[in-house]
């Protein structure tokens, strides 16, 4: 049955508005997640582009959701992806070294009691 009255077509001008819209902004937190993905998979990429890349993937995903552009459990679910990746990579790296190599540790002071 064809849309005849006015405000029928009325709403299917801003369905298609809404659309164009949510489309645009669904292939922006396609992309983003691609390069979140990407820079954590990538061993030359610096900790600081990889945590630059995802959370402007998380921005982006927590902005959709709170638009209704995308479920808030879909957007959840791909957070916690993300963030499970990094996690598994941070696992995986070895910890950064801290002051010189073989160091000792400084001896605690010695306590003053008197008997």
């Amino acid at each position: 049955m064809a849309k005849r009255t006015a405000s029928a077509k009325k709403q299917a001008r801003a369905g298609a508005r809404r659309s164009a819209r949510n489309r645009a902004t669904r292939s922006e937190v396609k992309t983003l997640i691609i390069k979140a993905r990407r820079s954590l998979r990538g061993s030359g990429a610096e900790a600081g582009d990889r945590e630059t890349s995802l959370l402007s993937a998380i921005q982006s995903l927590d902005r959709a959701a709170a638009k209704g552009v995308l479920h808030r459990n879909n957007a959840a679910r791909r957070k916690s992806r993300l963030a499970r990746q990094m996690a598994k990579l941070a696992a995986a790296a070895p910890p950064p070294a801290k002051g010189k190599k073989g160091a000792a540790a400084p001896a605690p002071a010695p306590s003053s009691k008197k008997k």
